[in-house]
């Protein structure tokens, strides 16, 4: 087994104290790349205080991947509530800082999730709807154990658009 397996990766739930990483996850161009640059300090901090309330609605929830027996934040993974194509479903989400790429943590830190949303049981599909040329996030999806369903064009941020693949995930499926 690789060093990357024997890493013990864990979810945290997102708390007050994580604004400064999603500072780094989103208000980095490099990080930012596939989702339309970064955003400015004030949105950061408007999506800081979203994230902390979010599991306190019922749709959906952030977590922080922590790493090792230290519990190092290394990035974070999602699921929310949206409208996709008429029905509700939980939308998915993840970021790793550049020192804890290549890891397999996003991969990891989306199964974790995946049992999450899961749990929660308000919704049967959960999708994700990375850029096609985002080759990392594609990769996590296929080794998820995502479908492919089609490519699109999505606006995100407003005014921003980009190919996207939408993959699907049915939750109500064997584990």
């Amino acid at each position: 087994m690789g060093d990357q397996q024997k890493t013990v990766v864990a979810l945290r739930l997102w708390s007050d104290g994580d604004q400064p990483l999603l500072e780094r996850l989103l208000g980095d161009p490099a990080m930012t790349l596939h989702l339309g640059g970064p955003e400015p300090l004030e949105q950061i901090r408007k999506r800081h205080v979203r994230y902390c309330r979010l599991g306190d609605s019922g749709t959906g929830q952030i977590f922080v991947i922590v790493v090792g027996a230290a519990q190092v934040a290394a990035g974070s993974v999602g699921y929310w509530e949206t409208e996709w194509r008429g029905q509700s479903i939980w939308e998915t989400g993840w970021s790793v800082l550049p020192e804890f790429q290549g890891q397999s943590l996003a991969t990891r830190g989306t199964v974790a999730l995946v049992a999450q949303a899961r749990a929660a049981g308000k919704h049967q599909f959960l999708h994700a709807f990375p850029s096609v040329d985002n080759a990392a996030s594609n990769a996590v999806c296929r080794k998820v154990g995502f479908t492919l369903q089609e490519e699109f064009t999505g606006e995100y941020p407003l005014g921003h658009f980009m190919r996207c693949n939408d993959w699907c995930l049915d939750l109500h499926t064997a584990q």
